[in-house]
């Protein structure tokens, strides 16, 4: 089985930073694909940012270069930091995998974290 340890989320004023870690661990082969998202009660989980082994990195349309992702490949961790927070991006941000738990495994499962909280106030 594998784990997904979020943190980092928290209550920051308009403007400010923040950065999300997420910890991959279990059994763990490859990560193809780490992923961040967000939900507000009421709404669809969307898409904040993807990095790729293959691909590279993606962003969602509304981050609007105001942060950025990347990852720790040895540690198996991905890192979403945030900067110029607006009040609309108070949300429970998740973290998503793809992870191979053996080479034989194709594709590979997906995990999600259990999610933190961001909060920014006005």
């Amino acid at each position: 089985q594998v784990q997904l340890a979020e943190s980092g989320g928290g209550l920051v004023q308009a403007g400010g930073s923040l950065r999300l870690s997420c910890a991959a661990s279990g059994t763990i082969f490859s990560i193809n694909v780490m992923s961040w998202y967000r939900q507000v009660p009421g709404k669809q989980r969307e898409l904040v940012a993807t990095i790729n082994s293959d691909v590279g990195t993606t962003y969602g349309d509304f981050v609007k270069g105001r942060f950025t992702v990347s990852r720790d490949i040895a540690k198996n961790t991905v890192y979403l930091q945030m900067t110029g927070l607006k009040p609309e991006d108070t949300a429970v941000y998740y973290c998503y995998a793809n992870v191979r738990t053996s080479q034989l495994q194709w594709p590979g499962n997906v995990y999600w974290g259990q999610g933190t909280q961001v909060t920014v106030s006005s």
